[in-house]
């Protein structure tokens, strides 16, 4: 088997990829006003206290009370989020 030829042609039939995320431009802003404060979050997964940290467009941070561990949540993932 000739091996360029056949990368030639798998690399002829690749198209590009294009990555997607969904923004919430309102959940964003109301978000980046209580950086620092605690937080309450409800996601699919359970229930998330501590402090936020920070707020990205796909996700935010989180860092528990004792400041040992730092969770990134998709916002996707969040129910709700409830300041303390």
């Amino acid at each position: 088997m000739n091996y360029p030829l056949y990368q030639r042609a798998i690399m002829q039939n690749m198209q590009p990829i294009h990555y997607a995320t969904l923004v919430d431009p309102y959940v964003i802003e109301t978000l980046r006003m209580i950086i620092g404060r605690s937080v309450v979050i409800e996601t699919v997964r359970g229930n998330l206290q501590g402090v936020l940290a920070d707020v990205k467009p796909d996700h935010i941070v989180v860092k528990t009370y004792d400041k040992d561990t730092v969770f990134y949540v998709r916002l996707q993932q969040i129910v709700y989020i409830m300041p303390d």
